[in-house]
């Protein structure tokens, strides 16, 4: 670790429990509780047993706590990726040519990149994330809470289709490729294989279901304008979700499979760029969460196929209709999120995502995304949820994730894009995961 980075305050014991963090007083701080238009006059915020404690004046301050002055600086909840990716940064290749125990050790560097850019959770909306998600909750490596879907679940030649071509159909005794045989992906046709993917899948302990329901960018085999699955399909994943006590997110580009998603009960869908009018009032209607990405389209990733480049374009130059609607039609139910895939480098710069959006939201509004927002649609698992509490937030018995900026990121974003520098104090589930700021 940096040395001017603070140990975690509590190392886990053998047998995976954690000892209670050090409680940790913050003073002259003002607060983004991920729910405001504007900051707290400077207040005084305590941390104790994992959970924020008060907020002004309150509880005693126990004996031994670490006092951080804030000195004026912005205390804001940890931030939420709603659609990352962390066990697929890999390239294909790499993933192809590699085991599972690599892919592993990928990802566990991937979810200390995350929690170095101020990410205390996020949402894997694809990949084998389940061993990643235990070894961090049991202290073993650093990173955020992870809400695992398992593998995204796709139909033959759907979005998360990556069998080679040159591989004969299963009908005719082909066989899985190799990132389903480790878990990313799962490819199944007709409604009895997507009651037994969705039950295995919620088995293994994912919060929530990913299905593709339209084409994607980064796959070879379907363009954006198709629509995957069938309503008899997508309503069996839901109906088994439901019966689990939580919900399908679907991958989704345009309106015809939002719509048939959104009629089965689907209740977040990514990406939409191609949406209409009719289509996002029918989500709103139905109170169906939004859950976009702008940095992923902004420039094409290198050596793309030209059918591929050309998808991506199209994806690009929907998100302006996408946004203008959400402001015409008042939708607000709009996380934030970055399917970032194959790209750690990249992956390094998500929080340029905070200014990117600038060109449609308010500082305030993108910051609620990545919070507050976020923190909604991850409560839809319902019991199913790994970590019970009210996340992305900033309020007395909220779970103690916050970040301490050097700076007013509702006045300026930009300055969340050099994270060494001015996220000063990252705390998550009451532990210090790093301090510039110093004792």
């Amino acid at each position: 670790m940096n040395a001017s980075h603070s140990a975690p305050s509590s190392p886990a014991s053998g047998n995976g429990a954690a000892s209670p963090p050090r409680a940790v007083l913050f003073t002259d701080a003002r607060v983004f509780d991920g729910r405001s238009d504007e900051l707290s006059a400077p207040a005084r915020v305590l941390i104790a047993d994992g959970k924020i404690a008060s907020i002004g004046d309150g509880d005693d301050v126990p004996a031994g706590a670490r006092t951080v002055d804030a000195g004026g600086r912005t205390l804001t909840p940890g931030f939420i990726d709603a659609h990352a990716h962390v066990m697929l940064q890999p390239t294909l290749g790499e993933a192809a040519n590699t085991d599972l125990a690599y892919h592993g050790l990928y990802g566990a560097s991937m979810a200390r990149l995350y929690l170095s850019r101020g990410y205390t959770t996020i949402r894997d909306t694809g990949g084998n994330t389940f061993s990643l998600k235990k070894a961090i909750d049991a202290g073993l490596t650093e990173g955020p809470r992870i809400f695992p879907s398992g593998p995204i679940i796709s139909q033959t030649s759907g979005h998360g289709d990556f069998t080679p071509a040159a591989e004969p159909s299963r009908l005719v005794g082909g066989h899985r490729d190799n990132m389903q045989r480790d878990g990313h992906l799962l490819v199944v046709d007709g409604v009895p294989e997507m009651l037994q993917a969705v039950r295995y899948v919620l088995g293994r302990g994912a919060s929530q279901i990913k299905l593709a329901v339209s084409g994607g960018c980064a796959s070879e085999r379907d363009p954006l304008d198709i629509t995957e699955f069938t309503a008899e399909e997508i309503g069996a994943a839901v109906q088994v979700a439901g019966d689990w006590n939580t919900y399908v997110l679907a991958h989704v580009y345009n309106p015809s499979g939002i719509r048939r998603a959104v009629e089965a009960g689907v209740r977040t869908i990514e990406h939409a760029n191609l949406i209409d009018l009719e289509t996002l009032q029918l989500m709103k209607d139905s109170g169906t969460w939004l859950s976009p990405q702008v940095s992923v389209y902004v420039n094409d990733p290198p050596g793309l196929a030209p059918q591929t480049k050309e998808k991506f374009t199209q994806a690009r130059e929907g998100l302006n209709t996408l946004f203008t609607l959400a402001k015409k039609t008042g939708f607000d139910r709009i996380g934030f999120g970055s399917d970032i895939i194959s790209a750690p480098d990249t992956l390094a710069k998500i929080n340029e995502e905070f200014v990117h959006r600038t060109k449609w939201f308010s500082p305030a509004e993108i910051l609620r995304q990545a919070t507050g927002n976020n923190g909604k649609m991850l409560a839809l698992s319902g019991p199913r949820n790994p970590y019970p509490g009210t996340l992305g937030v900033i309020e007395p018995g909220a779970p103690a994730d916050v970040l301490l900026i050097d700076g007013d990121p509702l006045e300026d974003p930009s300055l969340l894009t050099d994270p060494e520098k001015n996220l000063t104090v990252i705390v998550k589930d009451g532990q210090v995961f790093k301090n510039l700021l110093g004792e």
